[in-house]
């Protein structure tokens, strides 16, 4: 490249870097850390072939890092699940039309942009036309295809995404790629976030040992139907695309579809796994076997943990709520009634007060709509049988059990007495600051 060239070059990444400055939008004061967070994030492994990078765009906030860019290395296979809502972003359409149309063993790289601030939803034609301005730039400053690149956005509904904001820094991430960047990343793509979540594993498949790393983001308009929120996920195994997403699919449902806050299933919910197969290992190429097993659950404890993480970030949440349905006539039943008691605000304001109403579960199990005996039903706080026989239990001590209730991690256990279906969802509590947050989220 001529002197000249590498100048003019130069020039323009001092300019988007100082368009990218320049930007003066809201200011957002942090939100008080969650007292359920993790004490530190983790210390996430380098993954072969992934590399990450952030920066300031001011696409709603000044101030703060609010676009996210991952590159992943040629050879990597992807997969995904997106959020099933009818109201659903152009990001998602976009990633779901080009995941579905991808090469099972596509040759070229991949790129991920991320942008907090505006969830570019509602937002009509313009909307898809932001995205393939987007994914355009990226694809320009990563040399790959635009059709390789997965944009994801995450914020307020309803209003234009300022797209020129993002491809004005997209150069600069470019060349700002590195490796052990994952952090920065996770921090990037936080909106009412109190902190970044990461999760990873580690373990062996034919004698080779293989990384998973991965972080999310969410905290309320948290009810899953397929994912919740903006989750990603990168490892060095080496396995076959259709492996890998039918092994995403199932970890959903015990992971991300497992976990409620509000009740109110968002727009932009999108989790995009990828595998560079750096690891050595011998390809995957079924979901059966040593080698498949050992992989799908190092996979889905990473995911159930990202999960969870998201559940401790709830809006205004102080307390992680387990809820375990037993005993149910089918699967379907347990999930019913465990999403009932999850989701019921009367349930989440008694936790909050630290008040063990059991009365409020048996509301909860009868308005269900799934099948219940009164004289059956059981009821459990952590380990204390506070309801059973059609009435509260004879060991039943107030005292004691509102004393389990002030911890920060609860159980309620139902059993129904009438089968074997049985199921397991997270939530938790509704406080008032639950209020003040959403009250104030677009000012």
């Amino acid at each position: 490249m001529a002197k000249d060239d590498k100048k003019k070059k130069g020039k323009s990444k001092d300019k988007a870097a100082k368009k990218v400055k320049s930007a003066k939008p809201t200011t957002k004061a942090p939100l008080k850390v969650s007292p359920l967070a993790p004490a530190t994030f983790p210390d996430l492994p380098v993954i072969a072939g992934v590399r990450f990078a952030a920066g300031e765009a001011g696409v709603r906030y000044a101030n703060r890092t609010d676009v996210m860019l991952a590159h992943i290395a040629p050879g990597a296979v992807m997969a995904g699940v997106f959020t099933r809502s009818a109201t659903r972003s152009a990001a998602v359409l976009d990633c779901q039309a080009k995941l579905a149309a991808l090469d099972p063993a596509p040759k070229k790289g991949f790129g991920i942009v991320v942008n907090s601030g505006n969830a570019n939803t509602f937002t009509g034609q313009r909307g898809a036309s932001d995205v393939a301005v987007i994914a355009d730039a990226a694809g320009s400053a990563l040399k790959i295809p635009a059709a390789h690149v997965f944009t994801c956005s995450t914020g307020v509904i309803g209003e234009p995404l300022p797209a020129e904001k993002i491809t004005a820094i997209l150069p600069v991430l470019a060349d700002g790629l590195d490796a052990a960047k994952a952090a920065v990343a996770a921090c990037a793509i936080m909106t009412t976030d109190t902190f970044p979540k990461g999760a990873m594993a580690e373990t062996v498949i034919g004698g080779k040992a293989v990384k998973i790393a991965g972080f999310a983001k969410g905290s309320g308009m948290i009810a899953p139907d397929m994912a919740t929120m903006l989750g990603y996920i990168f490892t060095d195994a080496a396995i076959a695309q259709e492996s890998l997403q039918a092994m995403v699919s199932g970890a959903t449902k015990q992971s991300f579809n497992a976990v409620t806050v509000d009740s109110d299933t968002s727009t932009s919910d999108c989790v995009l796994v990828a595998a560079t197969g750096k690891a050595g290992n011998l390809p995957i190429t079924t979901t059966r076997g040593r080698d498949a097993r050992a992989f799908a659950e190092a996979l889905s404890a990473v995911m159930r943990d990202l999960a969870l993480q998201i559940v401790r970030d709830g809006e205004g949440a102080t307390k992680l709520v387990e809820v375990r349905v037993t005993g149910a006539k089918s699967a379907r039943d347990a999930d019913k009634v465990a999403r009932a008691i999850a989701n019921s605000p009367l349930v989440k304001t008694a936790i909050a007060g630290q008040d063990p109403n059991w009365g409020r579960i048996v509301m909860a199990v009868g308005k269900s709509g799934a099948a219940a005996d009164r004289d059956l039903l059981t009821i459990h706080f952590g380990p204390h049988l506070v309801a059973e026989k059609g009435w509260r239990s004879e060991s039943y001590v107030e005292e004691t059990v509102a004393a389990y209730m002030m911890g920060q991690e609860l159980l309620i256990a139902v059993d129904l007495g009438l089968g074997r279906g049985k199921a397991t969802v997270w939530t938790c509590d509704l406080t008032h600051a639950y209020i003040d947050i959403n009250a104030d989220y677009r000012s």
